[in-house]
């Protein structure tokens, strides 16, 4: 095999992760609890949550509070993702020419 082939099945690779990517990121999943419904795009931003209502007595308690919950879930996904490229970075960062 020549290099000309293999970079050529390499930039295929690229560009069939490349759209993979894309439509995770574009898909919407929904995680449920007995109580809570969880909207995330596939890019793991959450778009909507609900709390059965029947858990609290005031409607304006439930909207702070889903609206405290999709803060608290963004900061935790957003540090999940800090520690994977602190903790993966250093191994990752030679394939970013591949992929």
């Amino acid at each position: 095999m020549n290099m000309q082939n293999l970079m050529a099945q390499a930039n295929k690779i690229k560009r069939d992760v490349e759209k993979k990517q894309n439509e995770i990121d574009n898909m919407t999943f929904e995680g449920n609890s007995q109580f809570v419904n969880i909207t995330m795009s596939g890019k793991r931003e959450v778009k909507n949550l609900k709390i059965n209502k029947n858990i609290l007595n005031d409607n304006e308690d439930l909207e702070i509070l889903e609206d405290m919950i999709v803060i608290a879930f963004n900061d935790a996904l957003f540090k999940i993702d800090k520690k994977t490229e602190e903790e993966l970075g250093a191994y990752t960062g030679g394939l970013n020419g591949l992929f």
